[in-house]
């Protein structure tokens, strides 16, 4: 499994940049080659991207959320990657993203993209346009602040 950790300060409060994040739909708008987010229901979700050149679709649930403070995954069907997202507290109105990613590169494309560090150019844009999006914004979205127990994995 290769593994990515980035981190991104947004001058937002926590709040501010977590209710972002739980707004799995509008992440077409900040991450590269993600055409699709649809949310299934609290704790599923579908996706479709471009990846490598190859549009992919795959499965994911959501094992962890806890309101300003974490949101973990994994998926459940296609390749396997998983992570969480955590937020951390700088200041009234400054906020540390740290996004931790795992996935399993597919195919010799995939394998070469991630040897030349594609993947982890594109976290790092992708929490680079996050912070221009949220800090453009101002406020979030939308927001879900329920909790998914960590025992949840369905």
């Amino acid at each position: 499994m290769a593994q990515i950790e980035k981190h991104i300060d947004v001058d937002v409060p926590v709040r501010t940049a977590y209710n972002q994040w739980t707004q799995f739909e509008s992440f077409p708008r900040f991450m590269e080659g993600v055409e699709e987010v649809r949310q299934l229901d609290d704790s599923h979700l579908h996706w479709r991207a471009n990846i490598g050149g190859q549009m992919q679709e795959w499965d994911a649930v959501i094992t962890e959320q806890t309101p300003d403070d974490r949101i973990a995954w994994r998926s459940t069907s296609g390749d396997q990657n998983a992570g969480v997202v955590t937020f951390h507290r700088l200041g009234d109105n400054r906020t540390r993203v740290l996004l931790q990613l795992e996935y399993e590169p597919q195919g010799f494309t995939e394998n070469v993209g991630d040897a030349l560090g594609f993947m982890d150019r594109r976290v790092d844009g992708d929490l680079h346009r996050f912070k221009d999006f949220i800090e453009g914004r101002g406020v979030a979205t939308g927001a879900w602040r329920g909790t998914i127990p960590q025992s949840h994995t369905t």
